[in-house]
């Protein structure tokens, strides 16, 4: 059974029951003649001109079996719902003082997410009702701070603060590398070189990462460490880095003066109270000799792909050349 959530209007006057399932809404073509204070026959017209415009598919519609009271007889109708897209689509076309109110929360809502990325419900969030999805919120929101731009960014913010912080200076710019290997070695026991060479491999799928940018795995993604962990490797990464920015944040936040060594020993402290392996040498392999192995295996692994594809060309070839080979056989026999 789908769940019932209740959306009252925002003039209060109208309170509408939205079906969820699947993932979004839906409403027939009457509860949205009542949403928008427009009549069905209008809301309609509207539904026919989205679908033959092509500006939504067939898939924003679905049937329903409501129970009907037709004199002392229940009878079962069969009732078309429209998803949530498709009820965009509609309030942005109804010419009503509610399809007015409709396009303006739309357009803040939307002006918000395209702005600042997000739109969140402060609301809903606070006192749930139904599905609870704060924990995956702040799951994300994890993963987002953990990413390596996003990460050097706050490091380096918080670093800042030191007395002898020297933005050009040589110790700044390996401080965050040092950051970023203490933290790996806390969850992989290795550091960021370790990981990519041990990891790195040309003849596995995807050269052996887990995530990447884009749409296909490019050289630049195989030098990243953190494109190699598994799951839990990534959950656990993500946590100690987000409880690592909190007590750093805390820390700079309470004006003490710290320098690059104070910070240094905050954060073997920290992953020493977590129960961490802190990381105390520079590593078994150098960055820059983890970085040519992994692009050298990238060739290898670029190469098999495009001999790979090549090889699908010659078969889709073939196949057209056997199928037009056929087609003129068909012909000659009708001759």
């Amino acid at each position: 059974m789908p769940e019932l959530i209740l959306y009252t209007t925002e003039d209060g006057q109208t309170s509408i029951k939205l079906r969820a399932e699947d993932g979004t809404v839906w409403l027939s073509q009457q509860e949205m003649a009542e949403l928008f204070a427009s009549s069905k026959q209008n809301i309609s017209h509207h539904v026919r001109a989205i679908l033959a415009d092509g500006e939504q598919s067939e898939a924003t519609v679905k049937s329903y079996l409501t129970v009907q009271n037709e004199g002392s007889r229940s009878v079962q109708r069969k009732t078309m719902a429209y998803n949530l897209p498709m009820i965009i689509a509609v309030g942005m076309r109804v010419r009503s003082a509610r399809g007015t109110q409709f396009r303006q929360w739309a357009t803040r809502h939307l002006n918000e997410f395209l702005v600042k990325g997000f739109v969140m419900d402060d609301a809903r969030l606070k006192d749930p009702v139904g599905w609870d999805y704060f924990d995956e919120l702040l799951a994300r929101i994890r993963d987002i701070r953990a990413s390596e731009k996003r990460f050097y960014q706050k490091v380096r913010d918080i670093y800042a603060t030191a007395v002898d912080y020297d933005s050009k200076s040589e110790a700044a710019q390996l401080f965050f590398k040092k950051v970023q290997n203490k933290m790996l070695w806390a969850i992989t026991g290795q550091t960021a070189a370790e990981l990519i060479a041990a990891r790195a491999d040309a003849s596995a799928p995807n050269m052996g990462l887990t995530t990447w940018a884009g749409a296909q795995v490019r050289q630049k993604d195989v030098t990243i460490a953190k494109n190699y962990l598994n799951t839990e490797e990534i959950d656990e990464l993500n946590r100690i880095v987000t409880m690592y920015l909190e007590f750093a944040e805390d820390q700079a936040r309470r004006r003490k003066s710290m320098t690059m060594a104070d910070w240094a020993s905050r954060l073997d402290a920290f992953l020493s109270f977590n129960e961490r392996e802190v990381l105390t040498h520079a590593g078994k392999l150098r960055a820059e000799v983890a970085e040519k192995l992994a692009q050298e295996r990238y060739e290898t692994f670029a190469a098999r792909n495009r001999q790979a594809a090549a090889l699908l060309a010659d078969a889709d070839d073939i196949q057209t050349l056997e199928a037009l080979q056929k087609q003129g056989l068909t012909h000659k026999k009708d001759a």
